[in-house]
């Protein structure tokens, strides 16, 4: 606020109150840039950091033996492409990854939703749930290992490891949080339990269910790649182990460049599923 300290005088001599006016101010929102102008900072951004790669390698700055430099790291590229390699290991480490997200994916909400049937089955199982989520699921993966072979079984064992407990917590607090008032509702119009599971508690969980698909891709990703490290005989994890154990340095940027890649491609394809399936879930809540 903003005091005018001219007073106007009156006739009779006497001043009138200092007047008091309000300055406004105005919220100064970003302006959001194009997509294309995005995109170039990003592509500038990367130029710029294998560029001064680039550089200090080639000038002695950085030690090209434990870091390599873009150039090299091409060059393997081409050569990880052209034998072969690239799609064998990509596409084992995709299997898994994809294999894991969805058995776990519906395993998980399977378990939450069972919760809502029985409170005395809850309160059994609700410990045995906070415990296996509390243990790290790398101390796990060489039994899983040893279990179901090195083979892609182990893999998609420990993808849906990962997935199917964040699924399961989940859908407990979405279990938890539907609307008991509804629930009362459709008994006294005389729903029967499977009506009210069906028609109310499946639709009120669904939209939790889907906002955790993309963690999961994420999980399953994780766990593909950690039982490729623990052993296997293709994936990228596998690769990485096996550059670091030759000390091919230039060969493990290459697989990580791919895992990264391949882990973008599916967050992408995850989230456009995710906002497909909530469009989708509002309106038909809007039409029923």
């Amino acid at each position: 606020m903003r005091t005018d300290v001219s007073a106007a005088a009156k006739p009779d001599g006497s001043r009138t109150r200092p007047r008091m006016r309000g300055r406004g101010r105005t919220l100064r929102v970003e302006r959001c840039w194009p997509v294309w102008q995005t995109f170039a900072w990003q592509v500038g951004i990367v130029a710029f950091v294998n560029g001064l790669w680039e550089l200090s390698a080639r000038r002695g700055w950085i030690d090209p033996f434990y870091w390599s430099y873009p150039s090299q790291i091409g060059a393997k590229f081409a050569v990880f492409v052209a034998s072969g390699q690239a799609l064998v290991d990509t596409s084992f480490t995709f299997e898994a990854t994809i294999l894991g997200f969805v058995f776990g994916t519906l395993l998980g909400a399977i378990i939450g939703l069972s919760f809502w049937w029985s409170r005395n089955y809850t309160a059994v199982a609700q410990p045995f749930l906070i415990c296996f989520e509390a243990t790290p699921k790398l101390a796990l993966a060489p039994m899983i290992v040893i279990v179901f072979g090195i083979g892609l079984a182990s893999k998609v064992a420990i993808g849906i490891a990962l997935t199917m407990i964040v699924t399961t917590l989940t859908t407990f607090t979405a279990v938890q949080a539907v609307d008991r008032d509804s629930e009362r509702l459709l008994y006294s119009l005389g729903a029967s339990r499977w009506q009210v599971f069906s028609k109310l508690v499946i639709p009120s969980v669904l939209p939790w269910i889907v906002s955790s698909l993309r963690i999961n891709i994420g999980l399953a990703l994780t766990g593909a790649v950690i039982g490729e490290f623990v052993s296997s005989q293709h994936g990228l994890g596998r690769q990485i182990l096996y550059a670091g154990q030759i000390y091919d340095v230039a060969l493990i940027w290459v697989a990580v460049g791919v895992l990264a890649t391949l882990s973008v491609a599916m967050y992408v394809a995850v989230g456009q599923l995710e906002r497909v399936l909530l469009k989708g879930l509002i309106h038909g809540t809007i039409a029923r």
